[in-house]
């Protein structure tokens, strides 16, 4: 494990800083810093898992790596181009908190050249369809951890088709735990648990909609 993901998964705010900036100031790749944080906030998740951390811990860590991706994220942006890619709605389902992973990639689809409408997390369907007609955003992201936002998400995707939507917006869902069969289950065309994973297949889903 880096030095980096050591000092976010022990809270070490000062720490983090420097060796941010200081990896910003020696050329380091920004997606490496992005990965070492990312590990460092896995680390954060199994120990408030295992009760080591409480919920206090669980928000000074999202305010530290919010912090940390506040210096990497200019970086990540550099020479993109000034067009959008596509506009894109994203959020977490609703019954779910967490938000590091829609973060995460929040940032790196807004590094990529998209432009995001963030609903935050525990968001119910119509709050979705209402920023989608809102925005005409032809992208819908919907994260979740727990397994009751699977309900959430397909609860959404028929909100869509009841609203008239559901053929002009593509869906993708993430999260640690999503699968094919939940994919299949909420009625979305495509998952991911991995953030570069995810931005790739929003690019492609970009063209799609082209």
């Amino acid at each position: 494990m880096s030095e980096l993901a050591n000092a976010i998964a022990d809270l070490k705010e000062d720490e983090v800083r420097k060796i941010v900036q200081d990896k910003i100031a020696a050329g380091t790749n920004p997606m490496s810093i992005v990965d070492d944080c990312r590990q460092g906030m896995e680390i954060v998740g199994e120990r408030y898992k295992n009760k080591e951390y409480f919920l206090g811990e669980l928000i000074m860590s999202g305010e530290i790596f919010k912090e940390a991706m506040a210096v990497v994220e200019p970086k990540l942006k550099a020479g993109q181009s000034k067009k959008p890619v596509a506009k894109m709605v994203l959020g977490t389902a609703k019954g779910d908190i967490h938000s590091i992973g829609k973060d995460i990639v929040a940032m790196l689809l807004n590094a990529a050249g998209f432009e995001i409408y963030d609903v935050g997390v525990d968001a119910a369907p119509e709050v979705f369809v209402n920023k989608l007609k809102e925005t005409g955003a032809p992208i819908l992201g919907i994260s979740g951890l727990l397994t009751p936002s699977f309900e959430s998400m397909k609860q959404t995707v028929q909100a869509l088709e009841a609203a008239g939507l559901r053929k002009k917006v593509k869906v993708i869902i993430g999260g640690g735990i999503v699968t094919e069969v939940v994919r299949k289950y909420v009625g979305a065309d495509v998952f991911t648990d991995d953030a570069p994973e995810g931005v790739e297949l929003c690019k492609e889903l970009a063209e799609a909609v082209k």
